[in-house]
């Protein structure tokens, strides 16, 4: 891949990783993602965000960072809009082989590169407001803390309008040799958007009200082009991927869509079974609905469709007195990224004494979840048990349709 040139100033730097490591450790990125950094030229030269040592994206650095004619001891800043290690695990080497560099970053993100790095010179600490004159091309700081480690800003390039986002208006996926938004078809960018919506619930939700207060604050400026630190550089239409974030940022307290996720877990079949009943009775009311078992999805596509749905159906058996211990860790994740204010519904079976109603609510009482009566029974649901799964269902659509 080469650099990209995205005007006469701002050239594009990526690397596509391809790889069965989990993004944060957590995520699963079939799809891969793209690390992107910005090399932006004036009479002095900025990066802007660096990359970690992952699938060689350093060499690929270099190697891109060639194509735009700098050599990489000759960039006089770099600039950390964002200190997690996908943006700065290759920080170390890259001071060894330019001492010289001068590392701009918020105040917290300056202490954040020293208790990482151990590098303590040629730091400069910025706020919101402050401007780097690069001679013949500036760049403005803007801080948009929460969004989503404390330290975070974003950087904008006036003269021709583009905002270096970092994580803000990410998205998992990898680009190749097209990236920006105007070089994919339709097809392509229902792709991206699942993915996007992934990066969000994955990584940002939790924060979702700091991100309203970040676009509130960043859509002020003359956008023109929005450069994130992952997925595509919106060029074409930029208030896109702007109104996809604000829409996912609301999803926490709502408005949802109006559709269900239902996820199941079942040890020998019978909460399976008993499952289609209820799911019958969702479809009586032509509300659309995913279906994930776990522990067989990994939780990050899970929390993809929750985040997005008003509506949550969790059947799962009793085990050993309590829940069925994978959906306990899916709904552990419900309360870091913070799926609140849905309808909600618990079905399941147990074998010889029940239990796991009394975990489960107390599982999800800081979601602030309306949930109807939980339907639970012994062994194989019989024809009552069938007939009452079904109307819940119908019960739970009506819900989320008046919602």
């Amino acid at each position: 891949m080469k650099a990209v040139k995205l005007n006469p100033k701002v050239w594009v730097l990526h690397a596509d990783i391809e790889s069965k490591d989990l993004f944060e450790g957590i995520w699963p990125i079939p799809e891969g993602v793209s690390l992107n950094s910005y090399l932006v030229k004036g009479q002095k030269t900025a990066l802007v965000d660096l990359m970690r040592d992952w699938c060689s994206a350093p060499e690929e650095l270099k190697k891109q960072l060639a194509d735009a004619g700098v050599d990489l001891t000759k960039i006089d800043y770099l600039i950390l809009n964002h200190l997690e290690p996908d943006h700065t695990g290759w920080l170390a080497e890259f001071k060894k082989i330019n001492p010289t560099v001068e590392i701009i970053a918020t105040a917290k993100g300056v202490e954040l590169v020293k208790s990482f790095y151990k590098i303590n010179d040629g730091l400069r600490a910025v706020k919101s407001g402050d401007v780097l004159d690069l001679g013949g091309v500036t760049l403005c700081f803007e801080e948009v803390p929460n969004v989503h480690w404390p330290e975070t800003m974003a950087t904008f390039e006036p003269e021709s309008g583009v905002l270096f986002s970092c994580d803000a208006f990410g998205s998992y996926g990898k680009l190749g040799n097209r990236v920006f938004d105007d070089e994919y078809y339709a097809e392509d960018h229902a792709l991206f958007e699942e993915e996007s919506l992934r990066y969000y619930a994955n990584i940002v939700a939790s924060f979702s009200l700091f991100v309203k207060k970040a676009i509130e604050k960043l859509v002020k400026l003359p956008i023109k082009v929005v450069a994130p630190s992952h997925g595509l550089i919106w060029r074409e239409k930029p208030q896109t991927i702007i109104d996809r974030y604000l829409k996912f940022a609301n999803y926490m307290e709502g408005p949802q869509e109006k559709e269900i996720c239902v996820v199941w877990g079942s040890m020998y079949g019978n909460t399976r079974l008993a499952l289609e009943a209820l799911l019958q009775g969702i479809e009586d009311e032509l509300i659309p609905y995913s279906i994930h078992r776990v522990p067989d999805e990994d939780v990050a596509f899970v929390l993809a469709d929750a985040y997005k749905s008003a509506g949550i159906v969790i059947a799962m058996p009793t085990y050993e007195y309590k829940m069925f211990p994978p959906m306990a860790y899916v709904l552990n994740m419900f309360e870091r990224k913070h799926v609140w204010n849905r309808q909600a519904l618990r079905i399941g079976s147990w074998g010889w004494v029940g239990g796991a109603k009394k975990e489960y609510e107390a599982a999800i009482a800081p979601l602030k979840w309306t949930s109807l009566e939980s339907i639970e029974w012994a062994g194989a649901a019989n024809d009552a048990v069938l007939t009452q799964l079904r109307e819940q269902g119908r019960e739970l659509a009506r819900a989320v349709k008046a919602g």
